[in-house]
């Protein structure tokens, strides 16, 4: 069952969600043009270490954009559907010369006449591999594949983005783990979803937040779960991701300063077991860790749960492991994660690092990123900390600050037919350095005797159809669905494997 916000969300008249240029593509082709083969990749990094890209929300590209939204168009008359079309036109382009036939036409059909092939979601794809291919299974209907390409980026670039940042800070946190003995399984936990708010706009908080819950289950964006049970689903009890009892800086606020002691008082008897996140530096982070925290040492010590502290502000790396350039011996010199070992202790791990007391731990959620990440848990082994003793909250500052150019995604044909003969078409641009050279002819994606992913250009049929690039829909229909724990277990097979 859809969610009521998802299926109530605004759309626009789905024939006019592209680029301007697109409107007239269709009349430009060569005469006799019947049918047109796209591919959408992944072709180059703006990320020295990453080499590969993940593709996840294709099921939820087909489904919500060329089904859900085109449920009024294909729902209401022929000549409200084209009425509807030319006056966007007329107002963009001026009189129109374009016609409406083709809406016409496509209304009468009654659905989207197109084949994707995509690899299985979850997917870590080599760069310059194509993760989707596009193709009319109608004659007339050849401008259609690229029509959608548009649309089909805009969706589609962020999830995988952020499924592949998310890959990355997994192995940035499996390593740490691994070099310290800390716990393996905390680390689904160690990567916490903070950037919602800095998303530009609720679905691609959404799709971003579902990136991020391929390699952790920490996430305070909870629409993303929304979208995954019902674009994906999830028996019964599956944990998709979760949370903890946490405050924010006008719960801290409103308490007063001179009230400070008490509100972490009542925040524990308000919670007296479980894990409760406390924000701790709306005044003064070294006076909470110093002053307040030793005043409930043995009610935090007595309680079924853990109390995490967590800083807001300032340099992640010196606020956690200790600034270098504070006064020897301060607060700020050593640091959060050694002042709580002071007064809680703990154990060892394996390696002999230090593991904070299981009633105490750390969050940090501000301007996380990879560098940090790796900075903070090295200084900690550096200092005899394990990297289990932190979870990372990352943000916008992460999630937000990139672009479909990160990993030059982009939709190009190679492979037309015209007046029933096929045609390889490229493009290889002599003013670029290469990286717009598009493939040749029909494609297959197969994996090699390296067991890496290879694309085949001219790709034969019986190559076609061994192809990894599976027939996933024809025709506004699925032919096959994947769940999420399906998506989720693929895309961790890429731990496995080199970045």
């Amino acid at each position: 069952m859809r969610s009521i916000f998802l299926r109530d969300t605004f759309v626009p008249d789905p024939m006019t969600l592209i680029d301007g240029y697109k409107f007239d593509h269709r009349r430009q082709y060569p005469r006799g043009t019947s049918r047109v083969n796209s591919n959408w990749t992944p072709r180059s990094s703006r990320i020295p270490d990453h080499k590969k890209v993940v593709y996840v929300a294709g099921q939820y590209f087909r489904q919500r954009i060329l089904v859900e939204a085109f449920r009024e168009f294909f729902g209401d008359s022929e000549d409200a559907a084209a009425k509807r079309y030319e006056r966007r036109t007329n107002g963009y382009l001026g009189p129109n010369t374009i016609g409406t036939d083709h809406i016409r036409q496509l209304h009468r059909l009654g659905y989207i006449p197109l084949l994707f092939r995509a690899v299985p979601e979850g997917t870590a794809v080599p760069l310059r591999v194509p993760m989707v291919t596009i193709e009319n299974t109608h004659e007339d209907f050849a401008w259609m594949p690229n029509y959608f390409e548009t649309i089909m980026s805009c969706e589609q670039w962020i999830p995988c983005t952020s499924a592949t940042t998310a890959l990355g800070f997994r192995r940035i946190l499996e390593a740490a783990a691994k070099k310290t003995g800390s716990p393996p399984e905390f680390v689904d936990w160690q990567g916490h979803d903070f950037s919602f708010r800095g998303l530009p706009g609720l679905e691609a908080a959404m799709l971003s937040g579902m990136g991020h819950l391929l390699y952790f289950t920490g996430t305070d964006t909870v629409p993303a779960l929304d979208l995954i049970e019902d674009y994906y689903g999830v028996p019964e009890g599956y944990l998709i991701g979760g949370s903890v009892a946490a405050t924010e800086h006008s719960v801290m606020c409103a308490g007063g300063e001179d009230g400070e002691l008490e509100t972490y008082s009542r925040l524990l008897d308000l919670y007296p077991s479980g894990i409760l996140s406390v924000v701790s530096d709306t005044w003064d982070l070294w006076h909470v860790i110093t002053s307040i925290l030793p005043q409930l040492k043995d009610r935090i010590m007595a309680r079924p749960g853990k109390l995490v502290i967590r800083p807001d502000s300032g340099d992640p790396a010196d606020i956690l492991c200790g600034d270098p350039r504070a006064l020897a011996g301060s607060p700020a010199s050593k640091g959060v994660v050694r002042l709580l070992w002071e007064i809680f202790g703990g154990t060892e791990t394996s390696t002999g690092h230090k593991l904070l007391d299981q009633h105490i731990g750390v969050i940090y959620g501000d301007s996380i990123t990879a560098e940090r990440a790796t900075a903070i848990t090295s200084r900690l082994a550096a200092l005899g900390f394990a990297s289990a003793n932190v979870v990372f909250g990352v943000g916008s500052f992460t999630y937000q600050y990139v672009t479909r150019d990160t990993y030059g995604f982009a939709m190009k044909a190679t492979w037309v037919e015209i007046d029933g003969k096929g045609r390889n078409i490229y493009k290889t641009p002599k003013t670029d350095n290469g990286i717009k050279n598009s493939a040749r002819g029909r494609l297959a994606v197969l994996r090699g005797s390296d067991m890496e992913l290879h694309l085949i250009e001219q790709a034969t049929p019986e190559q076609e159809a061994a192809s990894l690039l599976r027939p996933v829909w024809k025709d506004g229909k699925p032919l096959l669905h994947e769940t999420f724990d399906m998506v989720r277990t693929t895309a961790r097979l890429a731990l496995e494997e080199a970045p």
